[in-house]
């Protein structure tokens, strides 16, 4: 097990997350000011320096319903709002990249480098902000700091742990279904093709050597494949040639993105079991959430600029249906937490529930956006 693992699977999802409010808010002919409002607010939100202290403290992975809960609130620190339904889709779209990236590694140290392409890609989003961009950077100093020295064998834990973390999430999208690397059943196609990873030969020879360590014999073999050794390792620089696109900006080109459940009731009732079965560590998981949302700063809106609502479906007719079939049992409930024993731990959890409260915007378009917000205010 590795302590080290949820910086990489937070920053990796918030950065798919973005690529996707990107792409939304370009569909949806959002004005411009407002885009650049939206994602400025939540990548300051996202890297905020008492937040990424936070993360960084050596500590195991959350639940999927705690994390989610974080982008939850990460995806709501600006002016926009989005429904349950959207809020679904687009955690579904941020998992499934993610997990196609992990899988798809040359080797366990990869991931690092995807990390780093997804955050040169949010430093492109930022506009006319220096301060956000040295947040950035310093997440990624950070990052070079904790992940720079560890062996592979680390890494490999490191990928071991987000695979059991991804593994039963079998969700079908559009994009990996034209392109042929996701199966009908959401499972994912390995490729038999392409550059090994870096330090490694071209697989096909048997190499045998004798007590003395010297090749005495070499037998070749096929191996079913077309693969190239790589070309040259990618760089771990703060500038530089990633080599690896993994991880880079699937939603540049502009086409739709559907997600499809495969096998509906069966797919609802593993998410539903995910989202409701009691943890043993839930009191644990709660403090440690807790602190860890203690040091996201939200901005409350303030002044006459009213919020929008982003649909993440093609019509508002698709975002009703697709809340209408989502199990009841899914719907957030009150966390009553009885902490009276402890008054400090009441005045930190008062003051982060406190940060919750978000002011609706006059608009009559943010209305359903609501019940998310009301289920944060009342967690």
């Amino acid at each position: 097990m590795s302590l080290r693992t949820l910086p990489l699977l937070f920053l990796n999802l918030g950065g798919e997350m973005l690529y996707i409010l990107d792409h939304r808010l370009r569909a949806q002919n959002i004005p411009g000011d407002k885009a650049r409002k939206v994602l400025n607010d939540i990548i300051s939100t996202m890297f905020n320096r008492k937040f990424i202290e936070e993360l960084f403290k050596p500590q195991e992975l959350y639940s999927k319903k705690a994390l989610r809960t974080v982008y939850d609130r990460l995806a709501h620190a600006s002016i926009m709002r989005l429904n349950q339904a959207s809020m679904d889709k687009l955690y579904d779209l941020m998992t499934m990249a993610f997990k196609y990236q992990v899988l798809l590694c040359p080797r366990p140290k990869d991931v690092l480098l995807v990390t780093f392409n997804h955050l040169d890609a949010i430093k492109g989003f930022i506009q006319d902000s220096p301060t956000i961009l040295h947040q950035v950077d310093e997440t990624f100093r950070q990052l070079t700091e904790t992940y720079g020295s560890l062996s592979a064998g680390e890494f490999q834990l490191i990928r071991q742990m987000l695979l059991i973390f991804f593994q039963d999430l079998h969700i079908r999208v559009s994009i990996f279904l034209k392109d042929k690397v996701q199966n009908s059943n959401g499972r994912f196609v390995l490729p038999v093709s392409g550059p090994v990873p870096w330090g490694t030969e071209v697989p096909g020879l048997i190499r045998m050597f004798n007590h003395k360590g010297e090749e005495v014999r070499k037998a070749e073999f096929k191996h079913g494949g077309s693969y190239v050794a790589a070309p040259k390792e990618g760089s771990f620089e703060l500038y530089g040639d990633r080599v690896l696109k993994l991880g880079t900006n699937m939603y540049s080109v502009n086409r739709p993105v559907e997600t499809h459940m495969s096998g509906a009731s069966k797919n609802a009732a593993a998410r539903t079991q995910e989202y409701t079965a009691p943890n043993p560590l839930a009191k644990e998981e709660l403090n440690l959430l807790a602190r860890l949302m203690g040091g996201m700063e939200i901005k409350k809106p303030c002044g006459p600029e009213s919020g929008f609502r982003l649909n993440l479906f093609t019509t508002d007719e698709e975002e009703e249906q697709a809340a209408l079939s989502r199990p009841e049992e899914l719907s957030y409930e009150v966390i009553n937490i009885q902490a009276t024993q402890d008054q400090q731990r009441n005045k930190e959890l008062a003051r982060i529930m406190g940060e919750f409260e978000i002011t609706d915007p006059p608009s009559r378009s943010a209305s359903k956006g609501d019940d998310l917000l009301a289920m944060m205010d009342e967690l």
